[in-house]
This record gives C-alpha cells, sequence and structure tokens, in this order.
C-alpha cells in the first residue's frame, strides 16, 4: 500500500539531485493531486490504463493547459521509475505539438498603476524586483542581502533555473525602494522575509500582485510571471538586443527568448497597411 512516505522519499530524491526548489515543489503539487484523484488506493496498484484516463479527464473535464500537462506526465513517469523501478510506457500522453500562445504583457504605465497602488514597501518592493529586474519569483525569495550588488547596479542570482547563476539589473528606483524596506523591516538574513524570518512565501505574492491589479483596475489574466515578460518585451521594444535579454533572463537557448519578438511593438508601430498607402 503506498502511503505519503513514497512522496516524501521521492522529494528527498530530489533534494539529493539538486533539482531546483521550483520543480520539486511542482512534482510534490502533482503527485498529491493524483493521490487524490486516486483516493485511498497506492501508486503500485494504479494501471497504466487508469493513469491515462486520469490525465484525459484533466485535459478533456478539468481543460489544463498542454504545458500543465507536459509537467504533471514527467512528474509521474520520474515517480515510478525512481520510487518502484517501474518504467511506464508515457510516450502516449505527451503533448505532441506545443501551443502556440503568446504570453500576457503588461504595458509600462499599466505597471506603472500596479505599483503606484501598493503601499507596503515590502510588497512595493517585490513587485518592483520582479518586473525591474526580470526575475521569478523564486529567483527573488532566495536573494540574499550581499546579493545585490548596488556599486555596479547588478542582481547576482544564484542556483537559478538548470542551477546556472547569472546577473541582471539593478533599477536605481528599485534601489531606493529597497532601502526604504531595508530600514523598515531589517531582513536578517533574506533580502525577502516573512513576519517570522525565512523566506516570504510565493502563495503571499501572488496575492499581493491580485489586490495591485484589482486596485489598478486591470482585467488582464495576468500572474506575477508576467512581469518577468513584461521586463522582457519592454527592454526589446527600448531597443535591447536578444542576446542581451536572453542573457538577463537566464534563458539557455535562445529560441525561448525569442518569443517576446512577436510581442514588441516597437517595429508594428512603423508598419502601415496598404490600404492606407
Amino acid at each position: 500500500m503506498c502511503s505519503v512516505k513514497s512522496i516524501d522519499d521521492f522529494i528527498k530524491l530530489l533534494e539529493l539531485k539538486r533539482y531546483s526548489t521550483n520543480t520539486i515543489n511542482g512534482y510534490q503539487s502533482h503527485l498529491k493531486l493524483t493521490k487524490f484523484h486516486f483516493k485511498e488506493r497506492g501508486f503500485r496498484e494504479i494501471t497504466d490504463k487508469e493513469l491515462f484516463e486520469f490525465i484525459y479527464f484533466l485535459v478533456i473535464v478539468k481543460n489544463i493547459s498542454a504545458s500543465y500537462q507536459r509537467q504533471i506526465v514527467g512528474a509521474l513517469k520520474l515517480f515510478y521509475k525512481e520510487v518502484y523501478g517501474r518504467a511506464i510506457p508515457f510516450e502516449y500522453l505527451k503533448v505532441q505539438r506545443h501551443e502556440k500562445k503568446l504570453p500576457v504583457v503588461l504595458s509600462k504605465e499599466e505597471v506603472r498603476r500596479i505599483i503606484d497602488r501598493i503601499d507596503n514597501l515590502k510588497h512595493k518592493a517585490i513587485i518592483s524586483l520582479l518586473y525591474g529586474s526580470g526575475l521569478r519569483i523564486g529567483e527573488l525569495l532566495a536573494l540574499r542581502k550581499n546579493d545585490i550588488d548596488s556599486e555596479r547596479m547588478l542582481i547576482h542570482v544564484k542556483g537559478a533555473k538548470g542551477k546556472k547563476d547569472r546577473y541582471t539589473v539593478l533599477s536605481q528606483k528599485v534601489l531606493d525602494i529597497l532601502r526604504s524596506y531595508y530600514l523598515q523591516f531589517k531582513p536578517s538574513d533574506y533580502l525577502i522575509e516573512g513576519q517570522k524570518g525565512g523566506k516570504y512565501s510565493s502563495e503571499s505574492s501572488s496575492q499581493v500582485f491580485k489586490r495591485a491589479l484589482k486596485k489598478a483596475k486591470i482585467d488582464k489574466d495576468a500572474t506575477l510571471h508576467t512581469l518577468r515578460h513584461s521586463f522582457a518585451t519592454h527592454l526589446l521594444e527600448d531597443g535591447v538586443g536578444i542576446a542581451h535579454i536572453q542573457k538577463l533572463l537566464g534563458h539557455s537557448n535562445i529560441k525561448t527568448t525569442l518569443i517576446y519578438t512577436h510581442i514588441a511593438q516597437d517595429s508594428l508601430f512603423t508598419i502601415k497597411s496598404p490600404l492606407d498607402n
């Protein structure tokens, strides 16, 4: 009979293999969802066909995205391999074609309105950092005080996605906010800390952003990651080269960065419809 222990053992294995915190949290969430779906049944007892029906239910009934489908299939495949030594033929569960959806992007004016609607200095620092430096929320919450280089106006992002370090830009406006925040909250270890110390939570950060969106009267389907998309798009519109943006974002493949060329509007503004000519 499978218990939560098998999930815990799997998580410990991922930690030993130095998977990123975000990946571990995602895998744990996917496995808990699977366990909840199959009630008291153990993972070992679930057949390949039942797993197929489960994914089918998520896709057709729950309307999960292709990205989420890839993640949960990957989590289950690795889990069964590592915990039970069971190779499951999951190829038929994988998404064969990637969805070509463009990410949601906020305008500069919308970003300004969002930040202006936030009064709490800690919350303002979080949202300003995410947009001003193009950080992922996990990267931001892992920052420590000495990762801020105010001399060179850079932020040292350590052990990011793919276990890679990188530098990204530090805005003077963000630095001013951080200095005020530091004087008021006096964090002891992490740059952004919870009320009782330690890392601030991503869930709380999401709630902060949702409240700010509502106050700013912005109806876009935006998330914290939208701020990173907006950072990249606005840099491209301001004439920053795609290779530089790739380095700032920490993309290993420039194809990932090129998605922003489909969103940026600087060149679109100069194009006239043939009807007008």
